[in-house]
């Protein structure tokens, strides 16, 4: 149903900016960090058809300007919560409290530096210095190799796409978890590298028990809503899920991080969005959500942004009079674009194309077909008969069937792989 890599997530210390935000995919490509959401779009389109459910408002630039902001706020929602995680103790006067701190922040430092880099030059001018905190750590671990902040730190640094040393922070991050199992952003960390590499299954008990051990923190609930969300085919392939438990978990997750911030933007616009992961939306509340957010947001463009959306709602309930009103106006040069192409299945839904005239072979087959019936049907006369006795199945039978006969045998095979539309997660809209 997606595409494009699993879970890019953010860099817990705020560089790593295209991610678990954004759509998860097959576990195949990379993302480009500047048009990637584009590229995503149009491979959406392109495999699942510009009629499917699952469309999208990220072409434009408004679009990527919206993601990211979510990708922003997400960066530094979960660098805040690194650095509280680090400096939540009493502040120690001694040597390996103050080496640690020193290292968080100048690693701090770099990345948000790197982060804000206009072009590559400003980035390698400081991968001197990136390469000498990585010397700082080792030595650090060296002198203290059981403290679990330090195996943090270091992870979080390993795992950043300048380093890129992602099997080296994960065997840290594990080695912290058996120091200490409770510290969720550690969960949090193994479950996104999991999902990195295509496996929610697995990465889902680390999502889950991060927001059990922080229940208040809004990030952890939107991650298992997103990682149900991107992996929904993997999960209905196997035996402990159905379409209707992906469905709930998933707008539950969303809907408890809204809860928790009521104030997000981001958590609410992706709990209206996913409406259209759902098997069976209930296009009202969608209809409903859009128009809260419209009433949310300040500027006109996100205004309109939100309309196109609940005009794209209004078409898949058919309610194609106030789909046309609400597309009529003056609208932003950024989304005349999304406005038309609503505009034109709008008119294909009000003229459908004609069906079609069979070819001449096709005639000729049908006219072929045509049989009169039969006047009268002869129906034999029934005849009884003895049923013969049969014995009953022995219990050793019974077990040398248990024994040696397999399922296939017994049931047959079937194929009970559902195909799923990859491209936009999209429920083909009935144009008929």
């Amino acid at each position: 149903m997606v595409t494009n890599s699993f879970f890019r997530d953010v860099s817990i210390l705020g560089w790593e900016r295209a991610g678990i935000w954004g759509r998860w995919g097959v576990f195949e490509g990379e993302y480009d960090y500047e048009d990637g959401y584009e590229k995503e779009s149009g491979e959406r389109q392109r495999e699942g058809g510009e009629e499917g459910l699952r469309w999208h408002f990220w072409v434009s630039r408004v679009s990527g300007s919206i993601r990211m902001m979510v990708r922003n706020f997400l960066s530094f929602l979960l660098l805040g919560l690194f650095s509280g995680a680090l400096w939540a103790q009493p502040v120690s006067t001694t040597r390996m409290q103050e080496r640690l701190e020193d290292l968080i922040t100048l690693q701090r430092e770099l990345l948000v530096r790197a982060s804000a880099a206009q072009v590559q030059e400003d980035v390698e001018q400081l991968r001197p210095r990136l390469q000498n905190l990585v010397f700082d750590w080792e030595g650090y671990l060296r002198d203290y190799p059981e403290e679990v902040e330090g195996l943090i730190g270091y992870s979080m640094l390993l795992g950043n796409p300048l380093i890129d040393e992602r099997k080296r922070a994960q065997a840290l991050l594990l080695k912290a978890n058996s120091i200490d199992p409770n510290l969720p952003i550690v969960k949090n960390q193994l479950g996104k590298y999991l999902a990195e590499e295509g496996l929610p299954l697995q990465a889902l008990p680390y999502f889950i028990a991060a927001a059990d051990l922080v229940p208040d923190e809004p990030l952890y609930h939107y991650q298992i809503g997103q990682l149900l969300a991107g992996g929904r085919d993997v999960f209905l392939e196997s035996a402990e899920w159905t379409a209707e438990a992906i469905d709930k978990a998933m707008q539950d997750a969303l809907a408890e991080a809204v809860k928790l911030d009521s104030e997000s933007l981001p958590y609410a616009y992706r709990y209206a969005e996913s409406y259209y992961d759902l098997e069976t939306p209930p296009w009202d509340d969608a209809l409903a959500a859009w128009q809260a957010l419209e009433a949310r947001v300040e500027s006109p463009v996100e205004q309109q942004m939100m309309r196109l959306h609940q005009a794209n709602v209004l078409l898949f309930q058919d309610k194609l009079d106030e789909t046309e009103s609400m597309l009529v106006g003056m609208w932003d040069e950024v989304l005349v674009g999304q406005r038309d192409h609503l505009i034109e299945r709008l008119d294909r839904l009000r003229n459908p194309p004609p069906k079609p005239e069979p070819t001449d072979a096709e005639a000729q087959f049908v006219k072929n077909a045509d049989v009169e019936p039969a006047a009268t049907l002869n129906v034999p006369e029934f005849q009884p008969m003895d049923v013969p006795e049969l014995s009953p199945l022995s219990a050793g039978t019974m077990v040398e069937i248990n024994r040696d006969a397999t399922i296939d045998e017994i049931v047959g095979t079937a194929d009970g792989t559902a195909e799923a539309d990859l491209a936009d997660e999209e429920i083909e809209e009935t144009e008929e």
